[in-house]
């Protein structure tokens, strides 16, 4: 079983992740991204896909034309997890970092 966030790391998300934001009524975190085009959008997908399934954590999105958005939550946990942390910092990395959109 993964284990949920502890309180302490929680409190340091909002550092650590500044471009994610806490879903309402979850406990999730979400981020939006807007690309050039559709291809652009569907490319960063596959590479985040690649990133996910290595990790074996697969994150919640949806795609239309140049947008994409993700939400990460841990089901296994009841929510909010390392794996999720560590999912959304790599995509940050992925994107450019944490600004990027």
């Amino acid at each position: 079983m993964v284990e949920p966030l502890s309180p302490a790391r929680r409190s340091e998300l909002s550092s650590l992740l500044p471009s994610w934001t806490p879903v309402e009524g979850r406990d999730a975190i979400r981020r939006r991204f807007r690309f050039a085009d559709f291809n652009a959008a569907f490319g960063f997908m596959t590479r985040v896909a690649l990133l996910a399934e290595k990790a074996d954590h697969h994150p919640e999105w949806s795609n239309v034309w140049n947008r994409v958005e993700i939400v990460l939550t841990t089901h296994d946990a009841g929510g909010l997890s390392e794996r999720d942390v560590a999912l959304a910092a790599a995509i940050d990395s992925l994107a450019g970092g944490p600004d990027a959109s």
